[in-house]
């Protein structure tokens, strides 16, 4: 009845998700889910990637589009993860009982850590292979998809990775490339296929693009509208997503 370490520490730290996905349960649609828990719109769909990516199934089964923005429902891990929640809230008030004074909170405050990483992956290291001062670290995501990491040997020390390990992959949003299903990827990238979800359009920059893939993560990537329309790229079409292993940074729990 556990629930993965990394989304048991974010949703303790951030309980308006948790109430983001109560609203959802109880009004089935994410626009009205996102007023009540004092949301945008926009950031609503931000949590829900968040907490789908960290899960190890999708927590919100959701339609896109239609006249209220979109229906929504908890899948049955969702029903899962609220009816937890009340261990965690007592874990968390057994936690702030136990500090001695404010500078331990103050301390752990410092020690919780948020990314601006929009992209942030759970999952698991299944194969470190050494490269001269580099490793390459093969993460194991949801369903069997998989992505790599290349980091330094001493950071592979420090964060000590070994087979087994949780890791949540962090990958800034620019850094993702999107590929038509027929292109050819580069050498050495990692590549994804997926399903454009939503392309929300900014005016004075490029767009934001979201991939749904197979496994329920979804993932975030920029573009710019010419781009998107000179390559016949829109919603619900397939798309492949490229980036290097470079570009995929590691954390663990502390």
């Amino acid at each position: 009845m556990s629930l993965p370490s990394l989304l048991s520490q974010h949703i303790v730290r951030r309980p308006q998700r948790i109430a983001l996905l109560q609203h959802i349960a109880e009004q089935g649609s994410i626009t009205r889910a996102a007023k009540s828990a004092g949301l945008s719109y926009k950031a609503a769909w931000d949590a829900i990637d968040e907490l789908n990516n960290l899960a190890q199934k999708p927590l919100v089964e959701r339609a896109v589009g239609g006249k209220g923005g979109g229906g929504a429902k908890l899948s049955s891990e969702g029903e899962r993860v609220l009816r937890l929640y009340q261990k965690l809230q007592a874990l968390q008030a057994q936690v702030l009982e136990a500090a001695e004074d404010a500078s331990d909170l103050d301390l752990l405050g410092r020690l919780m850590l948020r990314t601006s990483a929009r992209n942030q992956l759970h999952g698991k290291v299944v194969l470190i292979e050494g490269q001269g001062r580099n490793d390459l670290i093969r993460l194991e995501l949801a369903e069997s998809l998989s992505i790599d990491a290349q980091i330094t040997h001493d950071s592979t020390v420090h964060l000590e990775l070994q087979p087994g390990t949780e890791v949540v992959a962090l990958i800034k949003a620019g850094w993702l490339e999107l590929l038509a299903p027929e292109a050819t990827p580069a050498v050495g990238h990692n590549l994804l296929s997926g399903r454009i979800e939503a392309i929300l359009d900014a005016e004075d920059g490029p767009s934001e693009v979201r991939i749904a893939l197979p496994n329920g993560q979804t993932l975030c990537a920029l573009a710019e509208p010419l781009d998107l329309r000179t390559r016949g790229l829109t919603v619900e079409q397939a798309v492949q997503v490229q980036f290097s292993p470079s570009n995929v940074l590691l954390g663990t729990p502390l």
